[in-house]
């Protein structure tokens, strides 16, 4: 008897420590930032590849307000930020249009917001209003005054609103600093989004703008600035990007007039260009290179998509197509997509276009695999940037609807999801559930709580 009890004593014990691993291990795999620590690649779990807004769905939650930011992920918190008006909200418009600019600022109160969910119930942990009064600047009704994410490196999150300012709270809701940011005017009116980017002990901000743009340094645990370069370019939305790579780390940035690279205390690296008349999506890395693009669809001369070698310095620009010496591992004038970035999965590199069609390029040579294969007819808006999985990509449009692609040199689409509402934010992925944001609602989808 004494034996047994010793024996089941034993297996208890055991079970327990193996829920305590499984639970560090959960615990590890974190979104942190835009597009996680890996362009949007996710290899910890196979995700879901169908859902509805009833199927396959953990739980959903209604948001207040406005926004566009994407949900990142820590442990057992979801964060996320949003604006909400005291007035009334013009509806936004799916699609690519001209007429979207608003040259005055709403009247009404607005209150800036932060939010902070439970994993695994999608219940608020905490919520707190940084920031209350009228807008200083105007947005495009595509935009919001929420479309920066926020970024964090498990003890502190950073939110960070456009013409605002920088918040720093502990995981617990406690504010820890702030650090107000000038308003500044953007091209046609149209707001901001460049997100934060964090690196060691220093919060990385964009702020390119049509009056003055600039690189910010702040130390991330005090908030106070450590440097600051003036950058010569007018309004971007580029999310900058660390490039830790085999010679040395970089802070990318991307810009209409160029792409300029800096080492971590804001000297100049290497810069070429330019690039299309609006910069939008962010680099990504794979196969050893950086992936660089733009490509506004009204731009008629340049729609570059560059592949960059580690170790460049000075005025890198290619002079042709065919100039792939030095740095430039190939390049494409027309190749770039608008507004999702591109992603780099196993040996090929695919992008993404607004009007919903899908290019293929291997990924070290540039050589394309396919070009601009369909989504669907009737499918043509595409603002969220894709991610990948399981040997599949994942396209998420405007509409709603998650298009399954067949990962490889063959283009097929294996599924279509569908959530029935306007979708612009870049979800979350990992640990087999997908964080989904819609105009109102936030999902986690998954086949598990």
């Amino acid at each position: 008897m004494a034996l047994d009890t010793h024996m089941n004593r034993r297996i208890v014990c055991t079970i327990v420590l193996c829920g305590l691993m499984l639970q560090a291990s959960f615990a590890e795999v974190n979104w942190p930032c835009l597009r996680g620590a890996s362009c949007g690649v996710v290899e910890d779990k196979v995700l879901p590849v169908s859902w509805s807004t009833t199927e396959n769905v953990v739980w959903k939650v209604d948001i207040l307000g406005r926004g566009w930011s994407s949900p990142v992920v820590w442990g057992e918190k979801i964060f996320l930020t949003t604006v909400a008006s005291e007035g009334t909200v013009e509806e936004a418009r799916k699609g690519l249009y001209f007429g979207g600019d608003r040259n005055k600022a709403s009247s009404a109160v607005h209150h800036w917001i932060v939010y902070c969910f439970d994993w695994r119930t999608g219940k608020t942990m905490w919520q707190k209003t940084v920031h209350e009064g009228k807008p200083a600047q105007p947005v495009h009704i595509k935009n919001t005054y929420a479309s920066e994410t926020p970024v964090t490196d498990g003890e502190r999150v950073y939110f960070y609103f456009g013409n605002v300012g920088v918040f720093c709270f502990d995981l617990d809701g406690q504010e820890l600093w702030r650090k107000s940011v000038d308003s500044a005017k953007m091209r046609n009116h149209w707001g901001t989004s460049a997100s934060p980017v964090l690196h060691e002990d220093r919060l990385f901000i964009v702020n390119d703008n049509d009056e003055k743009s600039y690189l910010l340094a702040l130390d991330k645990k005090t908030g106070k600035e450590v440097f600051r370069v003036d950058r010569e370019e007018k309004s971007n939305w580029v999310t900058p990007y660390i490039w830790q790579n085999e010679k040395r780390t970089e802070l990318v940035t991307c810009g209409t007039g160029k792409n300029r690279s800096y080492d971590l205390n804001g000297r100049l690296l290497w810069e070429l260009g330019p690039m299309s008349a609006i910069a939008i999506p962010t680099p990504v890395e794979e196969n050893g290179l950086l992936y660089i693009c733009s490509g506004y669809v009204g731009d008629r001369k340049n729609r570059p998509l560059y592949a960059i070698r580690p170790g460049a310095s000075g005025d890198i620009t290619p002079k042709s197509e065919q100039d792939k010496g030095g740095h430039i591992a190939w390049y494409h004038k027309f190749g770039g997509p608008y507004n999702p970035s591109p992603i780099a999965y196993g040996e090929y590199l695919y992008v993404l276009y607004d009007r919903g069609t899908v290019s293929c390029y291997d990924g070290r040579t540039g050589n394309r695999v396919y070009e601009k294969q369909q989504l669907a007819k009737g499918a043509r808006a595409f603002t969220a940037s894709p991610w990948a999985n399981d040997g599949k990509l994942f396209f998420l449009s405007e509409d709603g609807d998650t298009f399954v692609v067949r990962a490889g040199p063959e283009f097929e689409v294996l599924g279509r999801s569908p959530l029935n509402e306007m979708c612009m934010a870049t979800p979350a992925a990992l640990r087999g559930s997908i964080i989904i944001r819609t105009l109102t609602k936030l999902y986690r989808i998954g086949q598990d709580g």
